[in-house]
C-alpha cells in the first residue's frame, strides 16, 4: 500500500496558543488538501517549548480530549486522514503534566504518547511520560509517536519497531546540529521504518532551533525536506517496504540474538564508573590515560601473505606517528570468507606474526582473521599487544555471507589495557544497535570494529540556511551522516573503524575513529574516504577529578538516562515471531 504523507514545519509562539492552533489548523488543511493521509506537526506546537516553570505553562495545558483535540478532530473527519498533534497535557487525576504526543484519526482520538526521555527543557515543568512504547493500527498501517530526545537513544525506536511500527512520527524540537539530523537518519536506517518527522524552526528565548523536517525512508535516505521557514514535506511511502526487515541482503531483525542482550536492562551509570566496575575489587576500569590510536583502510587481498606486509608496513610507519593501538579490517590476516578452509586456529601463524609485530613495535594490534576450531569455523577478530593475546572475539550477528560458512560467536569481549578497556566489534555487528550499546554498558573506553562492509555508512548534507551558533557548521557536507560517529556518540565511547576499500568497484571504505560526544564542534574525529592509508586520533580515557569523571567517555551522560524498565522487549523474542 503506498500512502501520502506529509510532515509540518512551524514556529509556535510563546503566550500565543490560540494562534498557534490557528496557523497549525491551516498548514494540516493544506497537506489534508494535498492528500496526505499521516501529517505530523511539532513537538509542542501548539504553545512553544521554553517554558521557565510548571506555574509559567500551567494556564496552556490541557486534558486530552479537549479543546485541541476538537479542532484536529474535525480536519481528520473532513478528510480521512490521521495527524499527529504535541501539546502539553494535565493528567485529570494527578494533575502531572506531560509532554504529550496525540494521534487522531477520523475516528477520534487513536492513542496518545507521553515522552519518556526528557531533555533538560521538558524536566522544568514535565513529569517522565508512563504509557510505555506503544504502536496504533490505523487504516494506513501501524503508527508509533516518539517525541524529541527518545531519539537519542537507541531502545525507544527499537522497542516499536519490533512491534511492527511501519511509521514512526517523530516530532521534537531539535536544536544544536545541522538538520536532517544523523539520528534521526540513523533510527529509520537501522530499524528499517519510515520516519516522518515534523521538527520547529526560528530562535525562542535564545535557543535556536534547526528546523529540517522531513520524510526518511527505510533505508536512511531522504525523501523529501523543509530546510526552514513554515511550510511542508510531502512523500509517499510504501508500507511494504517497510514490512520487509531486509537491507541489502540482510535480515537486520532475524539476526538479532536477543539471549545475549540482558545487559540492557542494567544501569550502571547511575553511579560512579570507578566505583561500579570496582566493586569487590572485581574488573576495576584501567586508569586511562591520552592515548594515540589509528585504523588502517585498505584493499585486502585474497592472498594471506600480501595481507600480512600490508599490515607490516602499516604497523611500523603508525608506530613512528607514535600510535599506540592500530586496527586493520575484517579478514585482514586471513584474506576473504573465500579461503574459509585455510582458517586458523588462534595459535595459529598469522596471530603469531600480528603478536610478534606489537612486541616489535611495543603496539597493540587488532586484526580479522578466519578462526578455525575443530570442523568450525568463526569470523573472528584477535587484540594482541606486546604481552600476548590480549583478547580474541568471534562475531555474535552473521551477516548473509557468513552464515554461508561460519557459526556465530556468543560472548560479548573487551580487554583492559593501559590506554582504558577496550571492546571489541566486527563489521556487521555495528548495524545491530544493541551490540554497541552492551559494551558500552560494560564499561567500555573504546570499541574497535574491523569491518568489510560494501553497504553505504555515510550520507552528505547541502547546507542549510538555519543560523546556528560558531562552530556549529551550516554549509555543504559530504560526511553530514555517518553510521559509526552516530554509535560512538550515542554511547558515548570511542569507535575505531577499520574498513576495506575495494579498489576495483570503489565500495567500503569511509574508515574513522570518532569521539564519544556528538555535539562537539568541531568533531573529535579523524575520518578516511575512499583510498587505503590510516587515520589517527588522540583519544582522552584518561585521570579523573575527586574520584569523579570529568569526560564523557567514562561519566556516560547519555547511558545514565536510560529508563531500562521499558525495555524488556528487546531481551526476548516473545510476541516478535513474525520477524524470525
Amino acid at each position: 500500500m503506498s500512502v501520502e504523507v506529509a510532515a509540518i514545519q512551524f514556529e509556535p509562539k510563546l503566550f500565543e496558543k490560540d494562534r498557534n492552533i490557528k496557523r497549525l489548523a491551516l498548514l494540516v488543511k493544506d497537506a489534508a488538501k494535498n492528500g496526505a493521509k499521516m501529517i505530523t506537526t511539532p513537538e509542542m506546537g501548539i504553545t512553544g517549548y521554553c517554558w521557565y516553570d510548571r506555574k509559567e505553562i500551567a494556564p496552556y495545558v490541557e486534558m486530552i480530549p479537549g479543546p485541541t483535540t476538537q479542532v484536529f478532530h474535525k480536519l481528520a473527519k473532513r478528510y480521512g486522514c490521521y495527524i499527529v498533534i504535541g501539546l502539553p497535557e494535565v493528567d485529570f487525576a494527578t494533575q502531572l503534566y506531560y509532554n504529550t504526543a496525540l494521534l487522531i484519526g477520523p475516528e477520534g482520538v487513536v492513542g496518545k504518547y507521553r515522552k519518556t526521555h526528557l531533555s533538560i527543557s521538558d524536566q522544568k515543568w514535565a513529569a517522565l511520560g508512563d504509557l510505555g512504547h506503544p504502536v496504533y493500527q490505523t487504516k494506513y498501517g501501524e503508527i508509533a509517536l516518539l517525541i524529541g530526545m527518545d531519539f537519542y537513544f537507541i531502545e525507544p525506536a527499537r522497542l516499536v519497531a519490533l512491534k511492527g511500527a511501519d511509521v514512526i512520527c517523530h516530532i521534537s524540537n531539535w536544536m544544536g546540529e545541522r538538520t536532517p539530523a544523523p539520528y534521526w537518519i540513523t533510527r529509520a536506517f537501522e530499524n528499517h521504518c519510515y520516519l516522518i518527522e515534523s521538527n520547529r524552526w526560528g530562535n525562542e528565548r535564545t535557543v535556536q532551533f534547526s528546523g529540517g523536517s522531513c520524510i526518511i525512508d527505510p533505508d536512511g535516505r531522504i525523501l523529501n525536506v523543509v530546510d526552514t521557514g513554515d511550510g511542508i514535506a510531502y512523500g509517499k511511502i510504501d508500507l511494504q517496504q517497510s514490512k520487509c526487515k531486509v537491507f541489502c541482503d540482510e535480515t537486520i531483525f532475524a539476526d538479532r540474538r536477543p539471549v545475549l542482550y540482558y545487559a540492557l536492562m542494567t544501569n550502571p551509570y547511575l553511579w560512579k564508573s570507578s566505583h561500579f566496575f570496582g566493586l569487590y575489587g572485581h574488573e576495576t576500569l584501567p586508569p586511562g590515560k591520552q592515548s594515540v590510536v589509528a585504523v588502517a583502510q585498505f584493499n585486502v587481498r585474497e592472498t594471506p601473505s600480501e595481507n600480512l606486509k600490508i599490515i607490516e608496513a602499516y604497523t611500523k610507519s603508525a608506530r613512528d606517528n607514535g600510535v599506540e593501538l592500530l586496527v586493520f579490517p575484517e579478514f585482514a590476516l586471513s584474506g576473504f570468507y573465500r579461503n574459509f578452509c585455510l582458517g586458523e586456529k588462534i595459535s595459529g601463524s598469522q596471530t603469531r606474526f600480528l603478536l610478534n609485530l606489537s612486541r616489535k613495535y611495543h603496539m597493540y594490534l587488532v586484526a580479522g582473521f578466519i578462526e578455525r576450531e575443530g570442523i568450525k569455523r568463526y569470523n573472528s577478530a584477535v587484540l594482541t599487544g606486546p604481552e600476548g593475546v590480549m583478547a580474541k572475539y568471534r562475531k555474535i550477528h552473521l551477516n548473509a555471507q557468513d552464515k554461508a560458512w561460519a557459526s556465530s560467536g556468543n560472548t560479548w569481549v573487551y580487554a583492559d589495557l593501559p590506554i582504558g578497556r577496550v571492546g571489541l566489534l566486527i563489521g556487521y555487528d555495528v548495524m545491530i544497535p544493541e551490540s554497541a550499546r552492551i559494551l558500552a554498558l560494560m564499561g567500555c573506553d573504546l570499541i574497535v570494529c574491523p569491518s568489510a562492509l560494501s553497504w553505504n555508512v555515510t550520507m552528505g548534507h547541502p547546507g542549510t540556511k538555519v543560523r546556528q551558533n560558531y562552530p556549529i557548521s551550516t554549509g555543504a557536507d559530504p560526511c553530514h551522516w555517518h553510521l559509526f560517529r552516530t554509535r560512538a556518540g550515542e554511547n558515548n565511547t570511542y569507535l575505531a573503524f577499520a574498513n576495506h576499500f575495494d579498489l576495483t568497484h570503489g565500495s567500503g571504505g569511509k574508515s574513522g575513529i570518532f569521539g564519544p560526544n556528538m555535539y562537539q564542534f568541531p568533531r573529535q574525529e579523524s575520518v578516511m574516504v575512499d583510498e587505503e592509508g590510516t587515520a589517527q586520533l588522540v583519544m582522552d580515557t584518561g585521570e579523573l577529578e575527586h574520584d569523579y569523571p570529568v569526560h564523557h567517555v567514562r561519566r556516560k551522560d547519555l547511558m545514565m538516562m536510560r529508563l531500562p524498565h521499558y525495555y524488556k522487549e528487546l531481551v526476548h523474542m516473545r510476541g516478535f515471531a513474525h520477524f524470525y
